[in-house]
């Protein structure tokens, strides 16, 4: 039961991203009448969390959020530059936002956020901003930033739509 619970939020998270991604693909030239630099995927101002801070030993969500999508067969897919192409299958660390997959006060699979989560309900962003993890160990959820490190996936065709997966990941300090 627990898994399908699982599923089930992973792929309505994913599917609302994706719907969001259609839509800005469907309107004229992209313009969905959402201002640059606000909506899904951006660090709000008036946010109580604090966004994240640059860190030279991460790979930074402005090289994962540089993917371009198309529409095939009505289903939004990914289309990868070279440079995130190269880091698919090598071992990555990244920091963002814990998205909790299962109750609990320790997470073994979890999606990881550019941005922190506003509301239990809504979905921070794109499936550019985030990126599944499943991790050797639990590791304690938190409301603040997290690092993790692992073998990092470029998924192509990901049934639920993913973009990037860790796996193996160790949280790191």
């Amino acid at each position: 039961m627990k898994n399908i619970v699982r599923t089930s939020f992973l792929t309505a998270a994913v599917s609302l991203s994706c719907v969001v991604a259609m839509a800005q693909l469907s309107s004229p030239l992209g313009n969905t009448g959402i201002p640059m630099g606000t909506g899904a995927g951006v660090h709000s101002p008036n946010s109580p969390f604090a966004p994240l801070q640059d860190r030279a030993d991460v790979l930074p969500w402005s090289v994962l959020t540089a993917v371009k999508t198309k529409v095939e067969k009505n289903r939004v897919l990914p289309v990868f530059p070279g440079n995130i192409q190269a880091l698919n299958q090598k071992s990555q660390r990244i920091q963002g936002f814990m998205m909790p997959l299962d109750p609990g006060e320790k997470q073994k699979h979890f999606l990881l956020s550019s941005v922190p989560l506003t509301c239990a309900f809504c979905v921070p962003g794109g499936p550019e901003s985030m990126v599944e993890v499943k991790t050797k160990t639990p590791v304690k959820y938190s409301l603040e930033a997290v690092v993790v490190e692992g073998q990092f996936a470029v998924l192509n065709d990901d049934p639920y739509g993913l973009f990037y997966r860790i796996t193996d990941a160790v949280a790191v300090k």
